[in-house]
């Protein structure tokens, strides 16, 4: 029998400090930086939520924020509160995303969606663990990893998780694109460089961008 269905978690309780703080806010094509992956949940229609501090630096998101302890500052904060909205929702898990993860497709999020058990997604060797899934069951072993502070790559990986592979990604897009995260600001130019050339390959033309390599992320800042 298939699991529940699962939630998409943005985490946007970091502060953001590489950007200059107010990550969430960043404007990447005249809209604020997490509408992006909150618009790729909606596309995989699939219940999203943002996960933040009260602290935190957000645009107006409609009743769709759930709010973590202000204290410690763990991306693990993050991860523990979306599962436990994911258990109140009756849902099966939740697809972990960045807040700086403009380039993640519907269908990636659908399809991680879907799986069975705990993912985490791989580039060149390199763990995203702010592009995972985890299921509701695993919430008392985030909640004992985040008190011994570990971190977010190694919790996830205890939780022995499917390794998803460049090969699983190439079906949704390039997977250094999907894996890229906002730190600097010249990775918002680099961001609009990859979404003015898919909305030209989409047939919505946007005049004169022409790409850059993005690079992958690891643990949200």
């Amino acid at each position: 029998m298939n699991e529940p269905w699962a939630i998409v978690a943005v985490l946007a309780g970091g502060r953001g400090s590489r950007l200059g703080g107010d990550k969430a806010r960043a404007v990447l094509g005249g809209q604020a930086l997490i509408t992006y992956p909150l618009a790729a949940a909606r596309g995989a229609g699939l219940e999203a939520i943002v996960v933040a501090k009260r602290s935190s630096q957000l645009p107006s998101l409609a009743g769709r924020v759930r709010y973590e302890p202000e204290l410690p500052e763990h991306p693990l904060c993050g991860v523990v509160r979306a599962l436990e909205y994911a258990c109140e929702r009756g849902a099966g898990g939740a697809v972990l995303l960045a807040c700086d993860m403009p380039l993640v497709t519907p269908g990636l999020l659908r399809w991680l969606a879907g799986l069975p058990g705990a993912a985490m997604v791989q580039v060149e060797g390199r763990p995203q663990p702010a592009l995972a899934r985890v299921r509701s069951a695993h919430l008392p072993q985030l909640r004992e990893a985040l008190l011994s502070q570990r971190s977010l790559t190694a919790a996830i990986v205890g939780l022995e998780p499917r390794i998803v592979e460049e090969e699983d990604l190439r079906a949704f897009g390039a997977p250094e694109e999907l894996c890229f995260n906002v730190n600097h600001p010249e990775d918002l130019e680099r961001a609009a460089l990859v979404l003015a050339r898919r909305a030209r390959e989409a047939g919505r033309e946007r005049p004169g961008i022409v790409g850059a390599q993005p690079r992958p992320g690891g643990d949200p800042a």
